[in-house]
């Protein structure tokens, strides 16, 4: 075994070991760890995607090197390492965007419980991605839960423990479902292993035994983790838990968090149902309608909003119900856009929290409209960063988002049977985020108020490198895409 294909097991080490670290650590040494951290993921998870490049194939690695049911496993492709760099590289710049902020609005004595967080939910998220046991999905499914809620109350103010309260029902009532799916699937199966269920459930598929229990084991386990990430009409805890919490907390939440989710649904489609059995089952195209339900219905309610961080929070709704439109579709090239949408959406959205609450400060701290006319040119940077991220959530070419519904619309045009809903709902969502994101940034570039405060480059430049790497990244993805789509593409062979 070569020694880099240690590096998914001691990425998920090292980031919960720190989270032990920090408990011991002030607020400003546990930064520092969070940072160091972080830093290291990253140039493991690269040399993990560039390992499975050349190799051009996916490998499991076995803990303490004993098979299962005495060892457990995790599971490194192509796939899965882009997938834990990305999201390293937007945490990153998520915490760097709103650390003022987090100094801010936690007390001194709790701020280094915000970076255990940060570190358990990076852990989390790296477990779920390169699991290859089901049942340890579960768990940190559920630490992924209870880091999320953390960073959602952790601002202790009366709105944000309404909103955790919130999110924590809706979460946990996805949790029991998931859990539901779990244990019947294990009844049916008598495996936890992710290659061994699917074994068992194409030739249960074959023989035609069990075929209600199946389905409603499948269903269980996608209305969970719809439930999870917000899928329309399970979104009513998304406003106030995005709009509420500190603005790193928020841009954490909207593009990584829900994302894990998803991707753990897509690895149970391929590598536990099977995509065919799933396909058989028809719940694809229940998934489908809630899903073009979603990018209508959250661009509607984002549309109503007076609040620039509620506004944002619905246009996540609108995005999720994208990915769940590309899944639904039930093809290969509905899935690739799908996971090409969680990359764009990751990358934009923390983009337009980030920038959001930079136009914020320069209003008085508020965030109604009527306050931020001219925020744009008190502080440029902020303005022109959610200008380049309402371009992209349009769909503007040179922006990922662009890329995305090309993609998307490609792959509906390939699909006769859903082609036409299809592409109706993404012209009648473009227009949609037309409207509420061109109206923001008209809002933002009118003529300037005076009496607030002008912030400029020197003032915030942890703030700008934040959002010019956001940009940076949000062009790379909607100029240099085929990489990309070509890395995709190799993860979901190597998923099969």
């Amino acid at each position: 075994m070569a020694f880099v294909q240690n590096f998914p097991f001691l990425s998920i080490v090292l980031s919960l070991f720190s989270g032990a670290v920090c408990s011991v650590m002030n607020g400003k040494a546990a930064r520092v760890i969070n940072r160091v951290v972080l830093t290291a993921v990253m140039v493991l998870s690269a040399a993990t995607l560039v390992f499975t490049l050349q190799t051009g194939e996916s490998y499991t690695y076995k803990m303490g090197h004993f098979p299962a049911p005495f060892g457990n496993e995790i599971r490194a492709g192509v796939l899965e390492s882009a997938l834990a760099l990305f999201f390293c590289f937007i945490m990153l710049f998520s915490l760097w965007g709103g650390r003022k902020h987090i100094e801010e609005e936690i007390e001194a004595e709790k701020l280094n419980y915000y970076y255990i967080l940060t570190n358990m939910m990076l852990c989390s998220l790296l477990a779920i991605i390169y699991t290859n046991d089901l049942f340890t999905a579960y768990v940190f499914v559920e630490i992924n839960t209870i880091s999320a809620c953390g960073l959602i109350m952790i601002r202790q103010t009366g709105r944000t423990i309404e909103a955790a309260v919130r999110y924590m029902i809706m979460s946990l009532l996805g949790s029991g479902l998931l859990l539901m799916g779990l244990c019947m699937l294990y009844d049916l199966t008598g495996h936890l292993l992710m290659e061994n269920i699917r074994e068992a459930v194409v030739m249960l598929h074959a023989s035609g035994r069990y075929q209600v229990p199946l389905t409603i084991t499948i269903g269980l386990m996608t209305v969970g983790l719809a439930i999870k990430s917000a899928l329309f009409p399970f979104h009513t805890w998304v406003p106030d838990a995005y709009g509420y919490s500190t603005a790193s907390s928020a841009a954490i939440l909207s593009s990584l968090v829900s994302k894990g989710y998803i991707f753990l649904l897509i690895k149970i489609i391929y590598r536990v149902i099977g995509f065919e059995v799933f396909g058989d089952s028809k719940i694809n195209n229940i998934l489908f309608v809630f899903g073009l339900a979603g990018m209508i219905f959250g661009s509607l309610s984002a549309i109503k909003e007076d609040d620039i961080r509620r506004m944002v929070a619905f246009s996540s709704v609108a995005q999720i119900g994208y990915i769940y439109m590309g899944i639904g579709m039930g093809t290969q090239a509905g899935m690739a856009a799908a996971i090409f949408h969680i990359f764009s959406h990751a990358a934009t959205k923390a983009l337009l929290f980030i920038a959001g609450v930079g136009l914020t400060d320069v209003s008085g701290q508020s965030k109604r409209f009527t306050d931020l006319k001219g925020s744009a040119y008190r502080n440029k940077i902020a303005g022109a960063a959610f200008g380049a991220g309402a371009l992209s959530m349009v769909g503007v070419p040179l922006f990922s988002g662009f890329i995305s519904k090309l993609l998307f619309s490609q792959a509906a045009v390939l699909n006769h049977g859903k082609m036409l809903p299809a592409l109706i709902a993404l012209a009648v969502s473009t227009i949609l985020n037309a409207i509420y994101f061109m109206k923001t940034v008209i809002r933002i570039y009118r003529p300037m108020k005076t009496d607030y405060e002008v912030r400029t480059f020197g003032k915030q430049k942890l703030f700008a490198a934040s959002c010019i790497c956001l940009v940076a990244l949000n062009v790379l993805l909607g100029t240099m895409s085929q990489f990309l789509v070509d890395v995709i593409g190799k993860g979901l062979e190597m998923f099969v």
